[in-house]
C-alpha cells in the first residue's frame, strides 16, 4: 500500500466506524471550542456569501455544511475519501447549491469559470506531497484561504510525535513561511495571514477552558502568537485572479 492510500485508508475507516470523522463528530468541549475558532477565521478570511466556493478536502461535510450556512451561492466539496464523500452527501441532502464529488487531490482539475475562493482546512499536513497539490488548488480558484496546524508551534510538534491520532494519521505540520513559499512558486501571492487559536483538541475541559480565556490575548501579542497559536491562516491570491 502506497503512502497516499495508507493515509486514505486511515480516514475510511474512521467513517466506517463513526459515520463522521472524530473531531467533526466529538462533543467534547475542546474540540467544539477549537473547531469554532478555525470557522469563524476561515469565514472572515473567505468571505463565503454569495460565491462559488470549493471547498477542498471536504471530508464528512461538517464544514462544508458552514460554508453553505454562510451564505455561499454554490459549493462543491472534493475528497479522496469515498465514506466521507458518501456521508457528505448524506449530510448536506436538502441544500441544492452544494455537492460532492471523490477526487484525488493532485487529480483536482475544473472546467469553466474558476472558483472564487477555495478552502483548504486542515488537508494539507495529511500530505505527502503538498506543493503538487497546492499546485492544483491554485488552478481552479481566484483564491486560496488555508487553515493549517502551525509548524512553528513546538508544542504542537511534540503532539505530532506522540498522540495515538496523529501518529495514526501522519500528521505533520509545515512551517508557515513554507506554505507561503510553495503558493509563491505556482504564481500566488499571500494577500493576509495570521495566527489563531490557543485551545487543543481533546485536551481536558479545565485546561480547555483555561486556554479559551487566554486565546484572545495571546492571538493579540506580537512574537508569542507566531509559536503559541495552533493554527496558521493564509489567504492567498492566485494566477487566475
Amino acid at each position: 500500500m502506497s503512502a497516499r492510500e495508507r493515509n486514505v485508508s486511515r480516514f475510511e475507516a474512521d467513517v466506517s466506524e463513526r459515520g463522521a470523522y472524530v473531531y467533526s463528530e466529538t462533543d467534547k468541549l475542546s474540540c467544539r471550542l477549537s473547531n469554532a475558532r478555525m470557522s469563524d477565521a476561515i469565514h472572515a478570511f473567505a468571505r463565503p456569501k454569495g460565491r462559488r466556493v470549493i471547498d477542498v478536502g471536504c471530508g464528512d461535510g461538517v464544514y462544508t455544511l458552514e460554508l453553505v450556512a454562510a451564505g455561499a451561492s454554490e459549493v462543491l466539496g472534493v475528497d479522496a475519501a469515498e465514506r466521507a464523500v458518501e456521508s457528505a452527501r448524506e449530510r448536506c441532502a436538502t441544500h441544492a447549491n452544494v455537492r460532492f464529488e471523490a477526487v484525488d487531490i493532485y487529480e483536482l482539475s475544473h472546467d469553466g469559470e474558476p472558483f472564487d475562493v477555495a478552502v483548504v482546512r486542515g488537508m494539507l499536513h495529511h500530505l505527502y506531497d503538498a506543493p503538487r497539490a497546492i499546485e492544483r488548488i491554485s488552478a481552479v480558484a481566484r483564491e486560496v484561504v488555508v487553515c493549517e496546524p502551525n509548524g512553528y508551534n513546538p508544542v504542537l510538534k511534540v503532539i505530532e510525535k506522540t498522540s495515538p491520532y496523529h501518529v495514526a494519521h501522519e500528521e505533520k505540520s509545515y512551517a508557515p513561511r513554507t506554505l507561503d513559499r510553495w503558493f509563491e512558486a505556482c504564481g500566488g501571492r499571500v494577500v493576509e495571514r495570521d495566527y489563531i487559536g490557543l485551545v487543543p483538541m481533546f485536551c481536558p475541559d479545565v485546561f480547555a477552558r483555561t486556554c479559551k480565556r487566554l486565546e484572545a490575548l495571546v492571538e493579540s501579542a506580537p512574537g508569542l502568537r507566531r509559536i503559541a497559536c495552533g493554527q496558521y491562516m493564509q489567504r492567498v491570491r492566485t494566477a487566475l485572479a
